[in-house]
């Protein structure tokens, strides 16, 4: 299944993605008379969305993809987690070996943005960069968990765009402000649910920039593999329903490249996951 946060005639909804339209929370109380809370994170994980799910074949879908804005699917997380470095391919391009536990930083929900959208940059920024990434969306909360039962708590995936300001990051020496300006953190288009990705570790991955491909890759070239990213950041901090984990990226960003091409004001980014979907981004520069 796929579930995204919409802005329907200036209205927020949220809602089940099929064949391009839309079956909006409206239309689901109204089809199953159940009830369904107002925020899509209530529903997701507090047991609305097994409840409903069973109701689908009753939906009529009758909203059109094309008549909404679609948001991030979730708008306050608990937590942004996202993983530095953990792609071979990244690696072996910045001459690094991965480390073999998860290289973390933490972002701020307000960098959250929608497909669609403009990332906002300040004009002092002169080097922004794009990293697509695979996003775990947690499900169930768990602390120490094994790898064993680490895809347990893993309710879906979305794509994320980890852009980054790469001449703040090596000012700083390290990547908090560089990742951390609003919008900077393009996902979605919505959360595919895990049973519809058998396998998260084998899916194709592409960054292109005014249509020109940037990064072709697969989430088979992660080092630390999802359950093992559970894991281990479990042992470190409690994990808790909603919380998103970006899991890396691969080789093709600009950083460290002797002639690196930033991103620049009016660029288009196009960045795509194999059966998780698609993000559209227009870059702008404002002072």
């Amino acid at each position: 299944m796929k579930i995204g946060r919409f802005l329907i005639s200036g209205k927020e909804t949220y809602g089940f993605v099929k064949d391009d339209h839309i079956a909006t929370k409206e239309e689901i109380i109204t089809k199953t008379g159940i009830p369904i809370p107002l925020s899509i994170k209530e529903f997701l994980f507090d047991g609305w969305y097994n409840e409903v799910i069973s109701q689908n074949p009753k939906l009529d879908y009758s909203v059109k993809l094309s008549n909404a804005k679609i948001l991030a699917p979730i708008p306050n997380p608990p937590k942004v987690i996202c993983l530095a470095f953990n792609y071979v391919d990244h690696a072996k391009e910045q001459n690094l070996t991965p480390p073999t536990d998860p290289a973390i930083v933490l972002i701020p929900r307000t960098t959250l943005n929608g497909t669609n959208s403009d990332i906002v940059c300040p004009s002092f920024v002169k080097q922004l960069d794009y990293e697509v990434e695979l996003a775990i969306i947690i499900g169930e909360g768990c602390k120490n968990i094994d790898e064993k039962d680490a895809m347990n708590t893993v309710f879906g995936y979305m794509a994320f765009n980890d852009v980054s300001a790469r001449d703040i990051q090596a000012q700083d020496k390290q990547f908090g402000r560089a990742k951390g300006f609003d919008t900077f953190a393009p996902c979605g288009p919505w959360i595919t649910t895990s049973d519809e990705i058998p396998d998260p570790q084998n899916l194709k991955m592409t960054t292109k920039v005014n249509g020109v491909v940037r990064q072709n890759s697969n989430t088979a070239n992660m080092f630390i593999k999802i359950p093992s990213i559970v894991s281990k950041l479990s042992k470190v901090m409690t994990l808790e329903k909603g919380d998103i984990i970006s899991t890396g990226t691969p080789a093709g960003v600009m950083l460290n490249k002797p002639n690196a091409v930033f991103l620049k004001d009016g660029d288009k980014i196009e960045m795509e996951i194999e059966k998780i979907g698609r993000l559209e981004n227009t870059v702008r520069f404002v002072q």
